[in-house]
């Protein structure tokens, strides 16, 4: 049986960081990624956007490491020459019946050390002439990211530091031991610590582990986001929020690095087939809804400007109706197993979050 330090599940924005920070420790460390290629998850399938961090309960975990992880995303991505832009993102009231929201949304950002500056409807409408609302936040830390130059530059810091990414390696059994043992493509490889990072698949995988005990199997929730691109340019330079609704943040109006716009998510729930895959294909009929949402903060959207563009699946720990929950990160605090940390329900703003994710995993291993 082969012999490695450390073992990270998914090649994924977070597996690749957590895998990073072990490797740079000076362990020898294994990332096993299930598909061809790395990232093709929920680390590809977003808005790829770097968040500010106001949303998210005070003192939560998505709180504290979406701050800190934000600006040392900032610093990494300007230290490997990761494309990215801090344009800053307004969100929106568009009527006086939001505005009790909007200032709650204020207080939560302020309780979370995030800048934000509340606007007057003609202050946000100075910064952006084409949007209609009544009152706005605006956020001049949150920006947009290049994910999979990212994750590239992650790959390569931690092969730099002497860890590996093995492709097309779905893991098959897990058991629990000293070393644990990693069923995968066929071989076997003994780690005395393993990482699951495996989002979507996390909850699956812990299930795979001989030795886990049952409460370390949450059950997995799927969250679909379709997103619209525009065609054509978009007056907008920054971008656009309305206020977040349940199981989500609104449809809003993203960049990517070259100007385009695109609109999403929504949230549709659904479920795995019957082996075990997703449907990721955007229903163009679901269009109507959007232009409904988006017209409410740009009324001029023109008829026929959106275009399916791409969906993603963000993994929930609830269900509807149920609260949001925060992300979950269980070490061997929590579950008795030394050397064994699951992630589940690592959605957004893991992207943002990614390396003071990876961070909490080695102080939980104490590595």
């Amino acid at each position: 049986m082969e012999q490695v330090d450390a073992v990270v599940i998914g090649a994924g924005v977070v597996g690749l960081a957590v895998g990073r920070a072990l490797a740079r420790r000076g362990l020898e460390t294994l990332v096993l990624e299930a598909e061809h290629a790395i990232g093709t998850g929920v680390s590809s399938r977003n808005s790829e956007v770097i968040h500010a961090g106001l949303y998210y309960a005070e003192g939560s975990r998505k709180a504290r490491w979406c701050v800190t992880g934000r600006e040392a995303l900032y610093a990494f991505c300007e230290e490997h020459g990761v494309a990215h832009r801090r344009c800053g993102k307004l969100v929106v009231a568009t009527s006086p019946a939001q505005h009790a929201a909007l200032a709650a949304l204020h207080e939560r950002a302020r309780a979370n050390g995030v800048d934000v500056q509340p606007l007057s409807a003609a202050e946000a409408q100075a910064m952006e002439p084409r949007l209609a609302c009544s009152a706005a936040l605006w956020s001049p830390s949150t920006g947009i990211v290049d994910s999979h130059g990212l994750m590239l530059a992650l790959q390569g810091d931690l092969e730099h530091a002497g860890g590996a990414v093995a492709l097309v390696s779905p893991v098959e059994r897990l058991e629990c031991g000293r070393p644990h043992a990693v069923h995968a493509a066929g071989t076997t490889v003994g780690a005395r610590i393993v990482v699951n990072a495996a989002g979507l698949s996390a909850p699956a995988v812990a299930a795979l582990a001989n030795g886990l005990p049952p409460a370390s199997r949450p059950h997995a929730w799927y969250a679909k986001g379709h997103y619209f691109s525009l065609a054509g340019r978009a007056p907008f330079t920054r971008l656009v929020y309305p206020m977040p609704e349940a199981a989500g943040l609104g449809v809003h109006l993203t960049l990517d690095l070259a100007g385009q716009a695109r609109f999403g998510p929504d949230v549709e729930w659904v479920e795995p087939d019957a082996d075990g895959r997703l449907d990721y294909r955007v229903d163009p009929a679901r269009a109507e809804a959007f232009y409904a949402e988006i017209r409410r903060y740009w009324p001029e959207l023109p008829d026929g400007a959106l275009q399916p563009a791409y969906s993603g699946v963000r993994p929930k720990l609830a269900g509807p109706g149920s609260p949001a929950q925060d992300f979950r990160l269980d070490g061997p605090a929590e579950h008795g197993v030394a050397g064994w940390v699951n992630l589940f329900g690592i959605e957004s703003p893991g992207l943002t979050a990614c390396l003071a994710i990876a961070e909490a995993v080695c102080a939980a291993l104490n590595a």
